[in-house]
């Protein structure tokens, strides 16, 4: 054996126990009780006594590198990976966008020539899809044959898709075993709300959030939904921030239809009451965040299981960045940051008994891993995974601040918060990468994790 990891408490999606774990080679070889590490003189020991023994988390929505709003997002894909290593995050899905004309195979072979030498820990992909004319729609199946089996499509912004291009993507995914996940909001209230906003020189941060009020988001996740399910096809609808919508999806699942909900730590702990604070375009993204009300609508689909990921939509700009818009909410680039927040954030709710280790794992590891195609090698903790494996303190005490975090922007809308209970330590395909508070591991070392295709046919996993 390389690693043995003794005496920790295991927490997968299904069960906590007493164990060891024993890897070799990158793999989980063995799981047990007072696994012997006296036959293996090589393994390096680990004692865990007294800490959680995780999976890795498996952050499912990024945007590295990406550029918007004039910019490109503040992390590389080597910060981002780093600070996503750092907070027990130890595979990142980010987002390639589709060029106009352009092969869906030949976008990510773009984008992985970016994203390889840079990587810390093992990365995927979605594909954000454009344009699907001609032949291009085939490209969709080529796709699924190389490795990423999963798309977007986007209802706003200027790259948007029509409807009917929306109801082909759907149609074809079902056909090829993919996944479609859909950014729903109304862009034609949104710009139309926009306009009249400018006009009264109404322009501070309040109004990126009045200009996308809750039943914006709601009717669009309504309409998404209908076209799934006329064709009984399955879809992800990411970045989940409202009560509406949160029904449609309860009730979509409820009749059996595979319609699948993420949402995001922003949404779960602040509300629309930042875009008052003298720094709220630092907390401009899309969807926004929303009232009281939605968010609680959130945590009570989590409890119900009709949330069935918890992702981040990290992407993040430096604060000058954000000062464009400091007079005119439509300059802000849009996004925050999270890749680093996300596991200790979900883990200290379970801590504080809002809900169960368990359930933190299946939302943040295990639904993921087997929603999008790469399970059970990743995001679980089962003989022949990888050694993707946190270890957690749940004594310890944390507070974020943009000095303990391992991007590179410069502040984070989750300065100040206080955590109970933080990872200590972050294994990625056993070799160490994170450690008491210290990125330990690489760039480089993180491998492109190819997926299977998806059937999803009913609500459960």
């Amino acid at each position: 054996m390389d690693l043995i990891i003794k005496n920790g408490t295991i927490v997968t999606a299904e069960a906590t126990f007493k164990g060891d774990i024993a890897v070799k080679d990158g793999k989980i070889k063995a799981i047990g009780a007072k696994l012997d590490p006296k036959g293996h003189k090589e393994a390096t020991v680990v004692d865990a006594k007294g800490l959680l023994v995780l999976p890795g988390a498996i952050d499912g929505h990024t945007h590295l590198e990406m550029p918007f709003g004039g910019t490109i997002s503040a992390d590389s894909y080597e910060a981002g990976t780093r600070a996503a290593a750092c907070g027990g995050t130890t595979t990142v899905f980010d987002f390639v966008l589709q060029d106009f004309g352009e092969n869906l195979v030949d976008a990510v072979k773009r984008r992985d020539a970016l994203c390889a030498p840079q990587a810390c820990v093992d990365y995927a992909f979605h594909t954000g899809v454009k344009d699907l004319s001609g032949d291009l729609i085939e490209s969709m199946e080529q796709s699924v044959k190389f490795g990423v089996s999963s798309f977007k499509v986007f209802m706003v912004y200027d790259f948007g898709v029509t409807d009917g291009l929306f109801y082909q993507v759907l149609r074809k995914a079902k056909e090829v075993g993919a996944l479609i996940g859909v950014h729903a909001e109304n862009k034609e209230i949104i710009d139309t709300l926009i306009a009249e906003f400018k006009a009264e020189g109404k322009t501070s941060a309040w109004y990126h959030y009045a200009s996308r009020p809750e039943f914006v988001e709601g009717e669009a996740d309504f309409r998404a939904i209908q076209w799934a399910k006329s064709l009984n096809a399955p879809l992800y609808i990411v970045h989940l921030a409202n009560a509406q919508g949160m029904e449609e999806v309860t009730k979509a699942r409820d009749e059996g239809y595979p319609i699948f909900a993420e949402t995001c730590p922003q949404y779960l702990y602040f509300t629309n009451e930042v875009y008052k604070r003298e720094d709220g375009r630092n907390f401009v993204c899309s969807p926004p965040m929303k009232g009281k009300a939605s968010q609680d609508a959130l945590w009570e689909g989590i409890k119900r299981g009709d949330i069935t990921t918890i992702a981040t939509d990290h992407c993040p700009f430096q604060s000058y960045e954000k000062d464009w818009g400091k007079d005119d909410f439509t300059k802000i680039p849009n996004g925050c940051a999270g890749i680093e927040n996300m596991f200790p954030y979900m883990l200290s709710e379970a801590n504080k008994g809002r809900i169960t280790f368990n359930k933190a794992v299946e939302l943040c590891c295990t639904n993921p891993a087997k929603l999008f195609g790469c399970a059970p090698q990743k995001g679980m903790l089962v003989p022949g995974a990888d050694a993707d494996i946190v270890l957690y303190d749940p004594k310890k005490e944390f507070t974020v601040s943009v000095n303990n975090m391992h991007s590179d922007y410069d502040h984070t809308i989750w300065e100040g918060v206080k955590l109970k209970g933080y990872p200590v330590a972050t294994y990625s395909r056993g070799k160490l990468v994170y450690k008491d508070g210290e990125f330990v591991g690489k760039k480089g070392d993180g491998k492109f994790v190819k997926c299977k295709p998806v059937r999803h046919k009913t609500p459960n996993l």
